[in-house]
């Protein structure tokens, strides 16, 4: 599916009680600042919820990427609720199933494994911008 606009919102799951939440928080800030900088921002889960306008309007007008922590689905369930329907949602601990040798545990100082699961899940949110977008995937 190519939508064609030139910026992907990515709401980042807010949840601090798993440590897949902060997974999902590392690897938003991967695509945003390394993978693509010039291709996605960042939407404010909080301040969406709370009733943000600037944050629901982005989300209604650009494609947007939920990118939920666990099967709760926060980020998903909001941006459905108030902008509809995102575009695509990723579920870190459905990623970590196909990865049963990982152990993620740290909800502050992570591992330099569960760093390398970050940017696992990193890569397949830039795929997903690459796909968004209308583009072949790109090299970092």
């Amino acid at each position: 599916m190519v939508i064609v606009k030139d910026k992907v919102g990515i709401v980042s799951c807010s949840g601090e009680d798993f440590p897949e939440g902060t997974i999902s928080r590392i690897a938003t800030r991967i695509v945003l600042e390394k993978l693509r900088p010039n291709d996605t921002v960042t939407i404010c889960l909080p301040l969406f919820l709370a009733g943000s306008e600037d944050e629901r309007a982005f989300a209604r007008v650009f494609p947007t990427i939920a990118v939920d922590g666990c099967d709760k689905r926060c980020a998903e369930v909001g941006v459905k609720r108030y902008s509809g329907n995102p575009v695509a949602t990723i579920v870190v601990s459905e990623i970590l199933k196909k990865h049963p040798q990982l152990k993620v545990t740290s909800r502050d100082n992570l591992s330099d494994e569960e760093k390398e699961f970050a940017n696992v899940v990193a890569e397949k949110m830039a795929k997903k911008v690459d796909e968004i977008l209308g583009r072949k995937n790109e090299e970092g």
